[in-house]
């Protein structure tokens, strides 16, 4: 089994390339080996098909990486609010959530 990270985003929200930067750096850092597919979201259909809920959006094996913030989220075009562990809002996920999600998907891998 391979580990399979999804970015998608929409190309109005101005957070995405920061987003996509630091994905890339925790995969460099992690050592995590993936196959890395970046999607644009650019409909309200592709929003529904994907159950995309707003721009950055990043899974893991299919798993958010902040399942609690993208549960019973409504899937649309918009940009995408996460929150710190701080509980202060951010526009991308935190380096803690991507870096979670990473080594718990290589850590069932090895399994």
């Amino acid at each position: 089994m391979s580990i399979k990270v999804d970015f998608l985003y929409w190309p109005e929200c101005p957070s995405h390339p920061e987003a996509w930067t630091l994905l890339q750096r925790l995969l460099d850092e992690t050592g995590v080996a993936a196959e890395v597919t970046r999607r644009v979201i650019e409909t309200e259909a592709e929003a529904e098909t994907t159950r995309f809920v707003g721009s950055p959006t990043i899974r893991v094996n299919g798993r958010d990486v902040d399942p609690r913030g993208a549960e019973g989220m409504a899937s649309r075009l918009t940009c995408r609010l996460y929150f710190r562990e701080d509980g202060r809002p951010s526009a991308v996920p935190t380096e803690t959530m991507i870096r979670n999600a990473l080594t718990q998907a290589q850590a069932q891998i090895k399994e």
